[in-house]
């Protein structure tokens, strides 16, 4: 019999330790807390496999390729790709982006989020972090998640088979599909909802610009590198935007101090919460150091 189903919407790398009491317990563990799976992801699988809870995703991205696989063989699975909305300065240059503002940062084209995950969205850092966060939900190599730009956010994510078939999810921004569909699975609760009507929109996309926008490269980065690098990317990004969101960092250079903490880092495979605390509050310290002297 499946223990409780547990929600888990703690912001930043503190909901690690929930995620794992969770599947200790054995329970469901409906992860809308990202930073578990990238700044503990190792942690994560471990309690999954030891202790027979279970694991699924409420972002939107991970929630289509749930929704996608369920049934199929994992062996069929090619790769998943990612979209992204490209956030609100999709198409600048990097020159056009050393001037923006912490409001142009907020204003995101199709998602209403906090300040962090909006400018996470604005710099791409967000899809890196999903990119991880894939990795470790559906046990896939980072050679198989790709990432594609969708500005109008309809096509959550796309998964191919290796008959050459391809699923996606589809739907208009609404954060209270995936929540629904990881409180109630298996069942498909009937709700009053507007019916799905895609008549007259535009779908486009196009590959992710990663000179301007080095942070998604970054996600891949550290995560092939493994271990505690990608719980140092998570921290030395959330101090980098903190920085730039009280007006002490310009946003070109968030993912210059985020790769120079990166960089800087001796990555090693994390056997416990305490361990990836001592990487997260390294990665703290010298993002904060980083940030002092880009500024002067």
């Amino acid at each position: 019999m499946r223990g409780a189903t547990v929600v888990n919407g703690v912001v930043g790398s503190a909901g690690l330790e929930a995620s794992l009491s969770a599947l200790y317990a054995g329970n469901r563990l409906a992860l809308a807390n990202k930073e578990s799976l990238v700044a503990g992801g190792s942690l994560i699988r471990a309690a999954l496999d030891n202790n027979g809870g279970e694991l699924i995703p409420v972002d939107s991205e991970h929630s289509a390729i749930w929704q996608c696989i369920v049934g199929e063989e994992r062996s069929s699975l090619r790769r998943v790709i990612l979209t992204a909305s490209g956030g609100p300065f999709r198409g600048f240059s990097a020159q056009d982006l050393e001037s923006v503002t912490v409001e142009q940062a907020l204003a995101h084209p199709t998602w209403a989020m906090g300040p962090r995950i909006t400018t996470d969205s604005a710099t791409l850092m967000n899809k890196a972090f999903e990119v991880i966060e894939a990795h470790y939900l559906f046990e896939i190599p980072y050679d198989q998640i790709d990432v594609v730009v969708h500005p109008q956010s309809i096509v959550h994510s796309f998964v191919e088979f290796t008959d050459g078939v391809v699923k996606a999810e589809v739907g208009f921004p609404d954060m209270r599909k995936p929540i629904q569909a990881a409180v109630t699975y298996p069942d498909r609760v009937a709700v009053a909802h507007e019916p799905f009507d895609i008549v007259g929109t535009d779908l486009s996309f196009e590959k992710p610009d990663t000179a301007t926008f080095p942070c998604l490269s970054l996600g891949y980065e550290a995560g092939r590198i493994g271990g505690t690098a990608t719980a140092v990317l998570n921290a030395a990004d959330e101090v980098a935007v903190a920085a730039f969101l009280d007006g002490r960092l310009p946003f070109s250079a968030i993912a210059s101090v985020v790769s120079t903490v990166l960089d800087a880092h001796e990555p090693r495979e994390p056997g416990s919460v305490e361990d990836v605390a001592d990487a997260d509050s390294w990665a703290r310290r010298a993002a904060r150091t980083e940030c002092e002297s880009v500024t002067g």
